[in-house]
């Protein structure tokens, strides 16, 4: 009963996660992801409609329904206090969710607006809120120096593509006697999606994905914009987010994305790479270095990270995680 349940629960939630892609296709591609027959996706659907959570509009297409969005500008100043803001403004707005749903926006609209009113150097603060029947969304938009460009000044990087990919690490922050540079971390991995848009980079993650996703924006955003999104009715919870990257220890593992250590189109090859992929990693017990989209690394860039910092730091465990066959073989001859 439980995995039909459970499986009733995948199936919805993908009609809803598509709902805006292609609807002439997502009937039958729905019924060959689940294997299941055409009425049964269109009974899925009139459930979804009689629960008001999709709406059949005059088009005789499909959308979310419940739709409700608000926003409102504030003053940051440093007496401006992030709890106090949820409390009275941003709670009211989020409305009545489950317990662990709630937790999380707590948590994640903390972090951020903190990290507004102490690194941001800005003036001004816009929180907007838009909530369905199935999912809420937040953005939150400041008119600061920008949390890329902050941080490759503060830590003299090449460039803004080069502070993303230490942010991703975890436990990087431009205050540490006030800060412990773990709040995006966690919020980005708490969330069903979670964005970051300063400068000209473009940050995001997405749940269940251990690499991020970076791309260059075309058009410059001032200040910073964070975007995260959430299903109403998540069965995640913060514990289970903390307990996956902690321990008894504290936050000591981390998913490195290899690919940000690229610049353009050039390979992996050297060892000056590799240590620029390496800054920072020993302050985790864990690392996993995920090469998604890494085609190839030279044998000097193996031998760096595999052998040479392996061995310096042997209380520090180091995995190659979705690497290809070439990738896999460079690696074990670094190995030998």
């Amino acid at each position: 009963m439980a995995k039909t349940r459970r499986n009733t629960e995948l199936i919805r939630d993908f009609i809803l996660d598509n709902i805006d892609d292609n609807q002439k296709e997502l009937i039958s591609h729905v019924a060959s992801k689940f294997g299941i027959s055409r009425q049964s996706v269109h009974r899925h659907i009139k459930f979804l409609v009689d629960q008001k959570i999709l709406i059949h509009t005059e088009y005789g297409q499909y959308e979310i329904g419940g739709v409700e969005q608000w926003s409102e500008t504030l003053s940051i100043s440093d007496h401006t206090q992030e709890d106090v803001v949820w409390r009275i403004i941003i709670a009211p707005q989020i409305g009545k969710l489950p317990d662990n749903s709630l937790n999380i926006w707590h948590y994640g609209f903390t972090e951020m607006f903190n990290n507004v009113v102490d690194h941001s150097e800005g003036n001004r603060v816009t929180v907007t809120i838009k909530k369905t029947a199935y999912t809420t969304e937040m953005s939150i938009l400041d008119d600061g120096v920008g949390v890329f460009s902050k941080i490759k000044n503060a830590m003299n990087l090449l460039d803004e593509r080069h502070a993303v990919l230490e942010l991703t690490k975890g436990k990087l922050t431009t205050d540490p006697a006030r800060h412990t540079g773990e709040g995006i971390f966690f919020s980005s991995r708490m969330f069903d999606s979670f964005s970051i848009l300063s400068g000209e980079v473009f940050l995001s993650h997405k749940y269940k994905n251990e690499e991020d996703w970076i791309l260059e924006n075309s058009k410059y955003q001032p200040g910073t914009f964070v975007t995260m999104k959430l299903k109403n009715k998540t069965e995640r919870s913060m514990r289970e987010i903390f307990d996956k990257f902690t321990d008894n220890f504290g936050f000591t593992k981390t998913v490195v994305p290899v690919r940000l250590a690229q610049y353009g189109n050039e390979k992996l090859v050297s060892r000056s790479q590799a240590k620029r992929l390496l800054e920072r990693v020993d302050r985790f017990k864990t690392v996993l270095f995920d090469f998604s989209e890494v085609e190839i690394i030279g044998q000097a860039f193996a031998d760096e990270v595999f052998r040479v910092f392996a061995s310096g730091h042997p209380d520090i465990k180091i995995y190659p995680v979705n690497a290809n066959d070439d990738v896999e073989r460079i690696i074990q001859q670094a190995l030998v």
